[in-house]
């Protein structure tokens, strides 16, 4: 790989864009490489957690630009390249059944904002900037912002926002509920590390089935939701993780799963 690098260490995934000196914009080339990586996820059986990152002190500064050419497609030709080269890995990674967690530095505009959103938790280093950039090119906002931003933030924000394409601070987006942590400067990777290291040590079926109900929670109905719910739990008694957690309880070990509530 040129454009990213991609490690699978102890169930632990890194995914790290690695376009530094442009700020980790998305070309072509790295789009390809993210599509083969991503791609090849779900039927990772060892990877537990993932981690989104960028390298060189950025995030990602969203597409890039210097490869845009307006006007060299129709509007059909667009769409289905918008769907075959970006909404396709975008989707995938949403639809992992397992945690996701961005480590932001810097900046993440326009699709790397969006790119952030796919993932369940965001972590930012106190000099981070989100920006839905789309409208100051007369674009819309893509990678799937318009399914994942109003979940976050509420119908109205997200309009003000996509409307505007204001910059947010990493102080802001916590605030809305964008960013979950401000990490100290320095040390949002290995926050986010900390944090994956303990979902490598969870119950993989309860972790799966969680992020399931709620992926789809918002869209369904009280019954839909209470059947998943059952169905589930009955599910997650029957594993080999959920007998050794009440083994530990009943002879007053230990619990495997312990949250890192702070850096160490």
């Amino acid at each position: 790989m040129e454009f990213i690098n991609y490690t699978l260490i102890d169930g632990v995934g890194t995914l790290t864009l690695n376009r530094p000196h442009r700020k980790n914009a998305i070309d072509a080339g790295m789009r390809e490489e993210l599509k083969e990586v991503i791609f090849a996820m779900p039927q990772q059986r060892d990877l537990r957690v993932l981690i989104i990152t960028g390298a060189g002190g950025a995030f990602c500064a969203g597409g890039d630009i210097s490869g845009m050419q307006a006007g060299s497609l129709t509007a059909e030709e667009g769409r289905d390249r918008m769907r075959r080269d970006y909404l396709s890995w975008i989707e995938t990674l949403i639809r992992l059944e397992i945690p996701v967690i961005a480590a932001v530095q810097g900046p993440a505009f326009g699709a790397g904002f969006s790119l952030a959103l796919t993932a369940d938790m965001i972590l930012a280093e106190p000099d981070s900037r989100f920006c839905l950039s789309f409208m100051k090119l007369g674009l819309i906002p893509d990678c799937a912002a318009f399914y994942t931003l109003p979940r976050v933030v509420g119908m109205q924000r997200a309009k003000e926002l996509a409307f505007s394409a204001r910059e947010l601070s990493a102080q802001e987006a916590h605030a809305l509920g964008i960013v979950l942590e401000i990490t100290p400067a320095g040390r949002v990777l290995e926050r986010a590390q900390q944090m994956a290291r303990c979902f490598a040590q969870a119950a993989p079926a309860a972790l799966a089935m969680t992020k399931r109900a709620f992926n789809v929670s918002l869209n369904s109905s009280l019954e839909t939701m209470i059947d998943i719910e059952a169905t589930g739990q009955a599910v997650a008694r029957t594993t080999a993780w959920h007998a050794d957690a009440v083994q530990r309880f009943l002879t007053k070990q230990p619990p495997a799963f312990r949250w890192p509530t702070t850096l160490d």
